[in-house]
């Protein structure tokens, strides 16, 4: 999908997202502080007038009241909405049913336990029209327990050595984007992680800006451990659909080749050490080895033969993401895969 907002127009100007489970003791407080930083804020030259703004609740699926909460505040503030689902269904769902309801030029991502801090949508919103797309918040001092700051930044150290994405703090929830992103990232399974990274690959600008953590005034972390392993999961899942979704053979091919010659140079060593030295092979492990290794390189080489005739017979047509056009009639422009 190709989304081009030179001359679209807005319902408000900001929407935040805010995606939730069992948070009902914040939420008051949070809507408070969200009015009171953008009434307090000068982004009126921003806009030419003072900002309008949505806040979307997204209900997870809590079990303490939380959508109730909402309601209230809903009677108080036209400009809080409310999405509730009927069960838990995580993070990534949350932020994908906030992306494609919000209707503002810019959109804020942030967590609804008060860690996150709604006074740094400003400076969010600044550093986006230094020429960014999408910029995300590093809770540089953080105020969680060392089970979860030692985990995380091992995280994020592999996941820019991997991706190429260089910023300090992937997990953050805090997150500015213009309106064409959140259109165009599909987020899924537990893929907000790795928002900056699917950005970056379609071609949008990603930059990070500091931003204050605050520690947890109410209620428990709803999130364990088993994130951090689920995640590197997740990477390996977004590096392959990232890189190698359109072109599989790059990835299968080369492996397919590099086990292909390793076990023929194992089976041509042995055949040599065979037919010149009366050596005996059958009873040598290195034998197996060199054979499985065979085996492995054309299996991995017809895997990716299948994957390119998927690929060819599901993908039939690419659909460009638009920058801007000028004086050109506005297709849908598409190339063969």
């Amino acid at each position: 999908m190709s989304v081009n907002t030179n001359s679209m127009e807005f319902a408000v100007d900001i929407s935040l997202v805010i995606p939730l489970y069992n948070e009902a003791e914040s939420l008051p407080e949070l809507t408070e502080q969200i009015y009171d930083s953008i009434q307090k804020s000068t982004l009126r030259d921003l806009f030419g007038h003072p900002p309008t703004f949505e806040i979307l609740f997204i209900n997870d699926g809590s079990t303490d009241g939380s959508d109730k909460v909402i309601k209230q505040l809903i009677e108080q503030h036209h400009e809080v909405k409310l999405i509730s689902f009927r069960r838990n269904y995580g993070k990534s769902a949350g932020l994908d049913a906030g992306f494609k309801a919000a209707q503002g030029k810019y959109v804020i991502t942030m967590d609804a336990d008060l860690q996150d801090n709604p006074y740094e949508i400003e400076p969010l919103l600044r550093k986006l029209e230094e020429g960014y797309d999408l910029v995300s918040g590093w809770k540089k001092k953080r105020y969680d327990p060392i089970s979860k700051t030692l985990p995380s930044k091992l995280f994020n150290f592999v996941t820019g050595l991997l991706s190429g994405v260089h910023i300090h703090d992937f997990n953050c929830g805090l997150k500015a984007y213009r309106h064409e992103v959140v259109k165009t990232v599909q987020v899924y399974g537990e893929m907000h992680r790795y928002i900056p990274v699917l950005a970056k690959w379609n071609g949008f600008r990603v930059s990070e800006l500091a931003v204050q953590h605050r520690a947890r005034k109410y209620g428990t972390s709803k999130f364990g451990l088993s994130r951090f392993f689920n995640g590197f999961l997740d990477l390996l899942t977004v590096m392959f659909i990232t890189k190698y979704m359109k072109r599989p053979m790059h990835l299968f091919g080369m492996l397919g080749i590099v086990c292909f010659l390793l076990g023929f140079v194992i089976a041509a060593v042995l055949t040599y050490g065979k037919y010149v030295h009366q050596e005996s092979v059958s009873n040598r492990p290195l034998l197996m080895l060199g054979v499985l290794l065979i085996i492995l390189g054309v299996q991995f080489f017809l895997g990716g033969l299948l994957g390119e005739m998927i690929t060819k017979s599901y993908l039939q047509s690419e659909n460009y993401l638009i920058k801007e056009t000028v004086n050109v009639e506005r297709e849908k422009l598409t190339s063969g895969v």
